[in-house]
């Protein structure tokens, strides 16, 4: 797993997408690594600011990991807002908004990749911009618990699963350097989550703001590969606070999500808990990322409750996975497969799929593999 991140994937991004001129990360990237698109997806400077940077502070001393991060820090202020630090979802090459973020979560991984950023550089002002950016979004996702309830009993006001699984995620991080402050909130972020655990029925993308099962097509929702990245966030935080509740609704939920999603060797896309049709036409893809948090969930839950079921879902979907995923010609990963692990398409990026979700998982893996804790 680190050969491979540290000799392929890694050099995939450095080589072939970095702006070197302006900044940021070029997200519309070809099978070859040409650039097919220049507008730029402001997650992804946050999120290879965070990559890069934790590469450099936990793998490898490269120089080159710190430009890239460098990099990236630069470019986030050409898509501030205004002076309140708002990030776009989507900006023009400079940076100039072309279409304004529905979430924070541009802000979220601005957040992290600061703080990753400064751990490296020990820069007093990307801390300050890390916490910057983690107020602006904590603030949001506060609103966002608080809304007021639909008056209308036929359209049931949700909350989705989202805004706490990366909020806890984001907490995590920034609690390396400050852990007085983003402590309680991940602890505040991961009891939010259980909420959405209905028992017998998976962990659901969206629930009432009461925290009930919704019988309907929003409600009955899985997103396996969000389920499963949940999970592991909540387990992981089980092992950081030795809060055994923690480590045994995560392992719950694995179990769950894994009978929902995993289809003949891989992760689909989208379920629904009472198996009536998915509401979403791409149910049955294989996508790279679900694979990806599949492998960390099953991993960490073998090292943390030693039950070999884990390893050996964790060894077959892992081989499963490296034997349709990596393009052995060009490097990185293929990101989108059809329901029988063919592929559907030759990207190596695109607004959603960048030097994240993969570098993450190998590095993690790694990790576990080697007997350490994620946290």
């Amino acid at each position: 797993m680190r050969s491979f991140l540290l000799n392929n994937v890694l050099p995939f991004w450095m080589e072939h997408a970095i702006d070197r001129e302006v900044g940021g990360l070029y997200n519309y990237i070809d099978r070859e690594g040409k650039v097919y698109g220049t507008n730029k997806n402001v997650w992804f400077a946050g999120r290879t600011m965070y990559t890069y940077s934790l590469a450099y502070n936990e793998l490898d001393r490269n120089p080159e990991y710190l430009e890239v991060a460098a990099n990236m820090y630069s470019f986030l202020p050409r898509c501030e807002l205004d002076e309140s630090g708002r990030l776009p979802f989507i900006a023009s090459r400079e940076g100039r908004v072309l279409v304004a973020d529905s979430t924070y979560y541009s802000e979220t991984f601005a957040a992290i990749g600061c703080a990753e950023y400064y751990i490296a550089t020990g820069k007093p002002e990307v801390w300050a911009s890390a916490e910057k950016y983690f107020d602006i979004a904590y603030r949001l996702y506060k609103e966002d618990l608080a809304r007021v309830p639909s008056e209308s009993p036929a359209v049931p006001e949700t909350k989705a699963l989202g805004p706490s699984m990366i909020m806890l995620s984001t907490a995590q991080v920034l609690r390396k350097v400050n852990k007085e402050k983003y402590d309680p909130i991940a602890i505040e972020c991961a009891d939010e989550i259980l909420v959405h655990y209905i028992e017998g029925k998976g962990l659901l993308e969206n629930v009432s703001l009461g925290g009930e099962f919704i019988d309907s097509p929003i409600g009955r929702e899985v997103n396996p590969g969000h389920s499963l990245e949940a999970a592991w966030f909540v387990m992981s935080e089980g092992v950081y606070q030795n809060n055994d509740l923690y480590k045994t609704k995560a392992k719950e939920i694995i179990d769950i999500s894994m009978k929902l999603g995993y289809r003949d060797g891989g992760i689909i896309a989208f379920t629904d808990c009472d198996e009536n049709p998915p509401d979403h036409l791409e149910w049955d893809m294989k996508i790279w990322w679900p694979q990806c948090e599949a492998m960390i969930a099953n991993r960490l839950c073998y090292n943390v409750f030693g039950e070999e079921k884990y390893l050996k879902d964790f060894e077959a979907h892992r081989d499963w996975c490296f034997a349709r995923y990596p393009d052995p010609e060009y490097g990185e990963w293929f990101g989108y497969m059809h329901y029988d692990g063919t592929l559907a398409n030759t990207l190596k990026g695109n607004y959603s799929k960048g030097p994240f979700h993969l570098p993450r998982m190998l590095y993690l893996v790694d990790k576990l593999e080697r007997g350490e804790n994620i946290w």
